[in-house]
């Protein structure tokens, strides 16, 4: 078996930035980590290889410096990582990213299984990963906290729902989006990072792969951001310290007053 798990690099939470001119994420001079939500999917790969022997090679799109979350990948488990990099990808939306990967894994060759994260913490859209399978037609099945092989060419999936949980048939090959629930992440060993060290990571740009121009980066993203806002959070009202009997009769009355006014109570 043949398993693409599409990862993503993030900023770490504290450090996202926008640009307020173009709306996209700034991600140069910020540190950036593996999406988290990528290393479930890592991990679903990872333990079926374990168990059937499949081999798994993690994909990312992004600048040269994204090598680093390939690097992890190879040093959880993975057998090779492949980087989407070209200056005509940058400021891709959802239906642009999922373009640019879904022709890099076809250019990879045979795939059985590709598994994705339920969603990754900047953009928070959860669309690349069923983006992925519309444009590669291939079944797609989200919200999976389970799989079980029931043969080369079938799986059999558990989907979380609001009701509790869907158990599918699902053909191979297709594309999966998983939930923390499938597993727990294995850390990476010595071992993995010296692979990881002495793996060559494969490029693929516009030189290699026939892509249509007009669905790459910020001029083939149908969406755009057009406005930016910082929520702020006010707390202008009236503060009463409640010292005596006094003083918590007062700060009850105002607060009953408030209710009222508001026709709460």
């Amino acid at each position: 078996m043949n398993i693409i798990v599409p990862i993503k690099q993030v900023p770490e939470t504290s450090n996202v930035k926008m640009d307020p001119e173009t709306g996209t994420m700034v991600r140069s001079g910020v540190e950036s980590v593996v999406n988290p939500l990528d290393l479930y999917a890592l991990e679903a790969a990872l333990s079926l290889k374990d168990s059937h022997g499949a081999t798994v090679t993690a994909v990312t799109m992004g600048p040269p410096k994204a090598r680093k979350v390939l690097d992890m990948a190879i040093s959880m488990g993975c057998d090779d990582g492949v980087l989407v990099s070209d200056r005509k990808f940058g400021g891709a939306d959802t239906w642009a990213t999922s373009y640019t990967l879904s022709e890099a894994i076809k250019a990879l060759g045979n795939v059985d299984l590709i598994i994705a994260g339920e969603r990754a913490t900047d953009g928070d859209t959860a669309q690349v990963g069923p983006g992925i399978a519309a444009w590669m037609i291939l079944p797609l099945a989200t919200y999976i906290s389970d799989i079980e092989v029931e043969s080369e060419k079938c799986l059999i999936v558990e989907r979380l729902v609001e009701e509790g949980y869907e158990r599918l048939r699902l053909p191979l090959p297709a594309l999966i989006t998983v939930v923390k629930e499938i597993a727990s992440p294995r850390l990476p060993t010595l071992r993995g990072k010296k692979k990881a060290m002495q793996t060559e990571i494969r490029t693929l740009s516009t030189e290699n792969l026939t892509l249509e121009s007009t669905n790459l980066g910020l001029k083939g993203s149908p969406t755009k951001v057009v406005k930016i806002e910082t929520p702020k959070v006010t707390r202008g009202g009236t503060v009463v310290e409640a010292m005596d009997d006094a003083s918590v009769t007062e700060a009850v009355d105002r607060l009953m007053d408030f209710l009222r006014q508001r026709e709460v109570v």
